[in-house]
């Protein structure tokens, strides 16, 4: 049995403490000092590796009690900030652990810090310092800083002092011997270490959800790679930009700036994208910028990188991750929205979301609960945020091309997104860049559900012009093409299968939106004396006079198709239901009249089928106007049948060919005309 042998057989701890000396802490001892120290995991782990980084108890146990030491004595608890302030006072100096912020006081001329948890603002900053960490300005860096005390008589500035400030990340990176150490891990094993050194314990999850958890770090990997992950609470979306890395900041509440975010003209300093790995947006429904034209901004850096501010033209690699919650289970909003809802008003913008290369399935990644949470070694963070931060130096983006061929149906922008998550992807898992066909293709797979998830949305929200959403790819070797798909779009459509009660019927039509809707009709039929009530439609007049005119039209024409119809010994109860919610819709005249129809003839209308067109108070038929959308809605809403005016055949090529071939499409050249063959047998 040879040695690679004997050291699987004794697991993934002792693989990472054989491998990556002095690079692994177990991750329980995180969590019990993390209870009651309010600082990222990078900050504790720091501490953990230079005092715990062994697989010796005893060790652990001295190192362990040295970092309780360090943190009592030295780290700053924002309710005994004025006992530190005394302290420094007294000793003359101390080494404090708190999160420094810099600020640039034009008046003085001079840099001035504010120490987070200590309260302390005002407080003189060599400028060297200020010049070796920039991101002192930007957001603030957590640092072991030393403090010193000297007050004047008379003196108006801050009497404490920054002797030296020491950022908590560590010095260097060897490459080299992170590249050695992957080769002794198996594929599996290596994203099993992945997600232990974010915390997680990857045995309590199935594959599909640890490639979700691994696509939250390809924004570390991938220069200007833009992510939404949107799904329920606690599902520990945020956690990963707040916590793993001192190169990502969380932006909490979603306020923020022009200045703060891209570009400062008044002091002419680069914003976060500049000085930041990953700016990730936590609650995407709260993002708001305090002043106009930011989301343009934002849209012009997410497609280039770069952005204009004055008479400059700034380019950066920041990448954009926007989190934040879906309110509803998912397989009903895909029925009646899109999946980017929980966005802004002032962000539903097709051409924005067209910016983002991945959506990460959020409803997919279950609730956190403990046991989710590794006790197990895996490397310490710091480490893994310079190996990840090292990796977004080089480019896999290749690998696709060497095995592969992309669809047809994948556009310029698609192709880029598909390229830059395969590229993350592999760098995560392949940093030695060994890796086969096999491997390109189970990335390219991720990537292509990945983005045509945008597009899906894109599709609901800006028409046919996104219509092509099959993406595919094709094996160079055997030409063989692969389609891929999206889990949430192959659930149970709006219009469901089967028979239908006589009376109830669908239709696609124009809302007072201007986008189109969905609308069911529910006609409820008593004895009575030809009375007539409609419901579902609200305040809106002429939705409901549009039903009213159909009804009218119903009782003067219905023994056209019925002989022995005698509307006018029943009373009628007519419910209109938006389905997609788009608003109340006045082309709803020959929906009414075919409703009342199929409820007094006891009729049901075909299945799955829905009504396109409409028709005047005379009865002329009134033509589709956007053919191609209102098949696609009602194929999104689960139809299988249409049925649409004559007029309407001429414009067939306009509609895709793929889309119209997943009809059984009838014709209708007036009112009866429409009510036979809707009432015909399936």
């Amino acid at each position: 049995m040879n040695s690679d042998v004997v050291l699987s057989e004794l697991g993934l701890d002792q693989l990472l403490n054989t491998h990556f000396t002095g690079r692994v802490v177990r991750k329980d001892l995180t969590k019990l000092v993390k209870e009651g120290a309010n600082v990222p995991v990078y900050v504790l782990e720091y501490l953990l590796g230079n005092y715990c980084a062994t697989d010796d108890t005893d060790l652990i146990e001295d190192g362990l009690a040295t970092v309780k030491r360090v943190l009592a004595e030295n780290f700053v608890r924002p309710d005994e900030a004025e006992k530190m302030k005394s302290v420094i006072r007294e000793r003359g100096d101390l080494r404090v652990i708190d999160k420094v912020t810099v600020k640039l006081n034009e008046k003085r001329d001079v840099y001035e810090a504010y120490l987070l948890n200590l309260g302390t603002t005002g407080i003189e900053v060599d400028p060297r310092i200020v010049r070796r960490f920039e991101k002192l300005l930007a957001g603030g860096i957590w640092s072991i800083i030393t403090m010193q005390y000297l007050y004047e008589p008379g003196q108006r500035t801050s009497p404490f002092i920054i002797d030296r400030l020491k950022p908590i990340q560590m010095a260097s990176m060897d490459m080299d011997e992170l590249l050695k150490a992957r080769r002794q891990f198996s594929d599996a094993e290596w994203l099993d270490v992945l997600l232990r050194s974010c915390g997680y314990e990857p045995k309590q999850f199935e594959d599909r959800v640890k490639w979700h958890l691994l696509c939250r770090l390809i924004p570390f990997v991938e220069n200007n790679f833009n992510v939404c992950e949107l799904g329920p609470r606690s599902t520990g979306k945020s956690h990963i930009y707040k916590e793993v890395s001192p190169y990502s900041i969380l932006i909490s509440g979603g306020q923020t700036t022009v200045a703060n975010l891209f570009y400062n003209l008044a002091t002419r300093q680069v914003g976060l994208v500049g000085v930041w790995d990953v700016v990730a947006f936590d609650e995407v429904a709260g993002i708001n910028f305090k002043d106009r034209g930011g989301v343009q901004i934002m849209k012009d850096y997410m497609a280039s990188g770069s952005f204009a501010r004055g008479r400059d033209q700034i380019n950066a690699n920041a990448s954009m991750v926007f989190v934040g919650n879906i309110n509803q289970p998912v397989e009903d909003l895909v029925k009646t929205n899109h999946l980017l809802a929980p966005f802004p008003e002032a962000m539903i913008d097709s051409a924005f979301f067209d910016r983002f290369h991945a959506y990460i399935p959020g409803w997919e990644v279950p609730k956190m609960r403990p046991e989710f949470f590794t006790n197990q070694y895996g490397l310490i963070v710091d480490y893994l945020a310079e190996f990840l931060r090292e990796m977004r130096k080089r480019n896999f983006g290749d690998a696709i091309q060497r095995h592969f061929t992309l669809g047809k149906d994948l556009n310029q922008r698609d192709t880029v997104a598909v390229r830059r998550t395969v590229s993350g992807l592999l760098k995560l898992l392949y940093p030695h860049e060994e890796y086969d066909k096999e491997a390109v293709r189970r990335c390219l797979v991720y990537a292509l559900e990945s983005r045509r998830r945008v597009k899906e949305q894109l599709k609901k929200i800006g028409g046919m012009e996104f219509f092509d959403v099959h993406f595919s790819y094709i094996d160079s070797e055997s030409r063989k093409e692969e389609y891929v798909s999206v889990p949430e779009q192959s659930s149970g459509g709006l219009i469901p299968g089967g028979p239908q009660q006589p009376g109830i019927l669908h239709a696609a039509a124009g809302a007072s939106s201007g986008r189109l809707g969905i609308y069911r009709i529910e006609t409820q039929i008593t004895p009575g004396t030809g009375k007539f009530t409609v419901t579902g439609l609200g305040l809106n007049s002429a939705s409901k006079e549009s039903i009213r005119i159909g009804f009218g039209y119903f009782k003067a024409n219905v023994t056209a198709v019925s002989a022995v119809a005698k509307p006018l010994e029943f009373d009628y109860h007519v419910q209109v239901t938006d389905l997609l919610s788009k608003g109340p819709s006045t082309g709803l005249t020959l929906l009414s009249f075919l409703g009342l129809s199929s409820g007094l003839l006891g009729v049901p209308a075909q299945s799955q089928l829905v009504l396109l067109g409409t028709m005047t108070i005379g009865g002329i038929v009134t033509p589709v106007d956007n053919l191609a959308g209102a098949l696609q809605v009602s194929r999104d809403a689960g139809a299988t049948k249409v049925l649409l005016p004559k007029v309407n055949a001429g414009d067939f090529g306009t509609v895709p060919g793929e889309l119209l071939a997943r009809f059984q499409t009838s014709f209708y050249g007036d009112p009866k005309d429409a009510c036979i063959k809707c009432l015909g047998k399936d």
